[in-house]
């Protein structure tokens, strides 16, 4: 395939997928909620539902992924410049990813041991 044409399907598979991913989760989030309301549970009770599934952690735990993402991303880049081989931003990268989900589960589940340990 020529380049230009690789060229101009990035942008719309980009959207396509983009799109798929959000319709998924309007659709599936919807499909939730339908099935609370078989079950026949009220209102309130739902709203509890909702509530005490979120995750309190979130930005926390995103925070430290991102900052994995990045020390990756540099350690890769130099390494790169060193050594001049092509791999070592990619795997850094995924490397430190990897590493920031398992730190940010962790720090998570610590947190959330705390605060119920404190509610008791």
């Amino acid at each position: 395939m020529a380049v230009g044409v690789i060229a101009v399907f990035i942008p719309i598979i980009t959207v396509l997928v983009v799109g798929l991913i959000l319709i998924a989760f309007i659709y599936y989030r919807s499909r939730e909620r339908q099935i609370l309301i078989e079950k026949g549970l009220d209102a309130q009770s739902i709203k509890e539902y909702f509530e005490r599934k979120r995750d309190t952690y979130r930005l926390l735990k995103i925070g430290i992924i991102a900052v994995a993402f990045g020390i990756g991303l540099g350690i890769g880049m130099m390494l790169q410049d060193s050594t001049n081989k092509d791999y070592w931003i990619v795997l850094c990268m995924f490397t430190f990813t990897g590493a920031g989900f398992v730190i940010a589960n962790i720090a998570g589940h610590k947190l959330d041991e705390k605060v119920k340990s404190t509610h008791q």
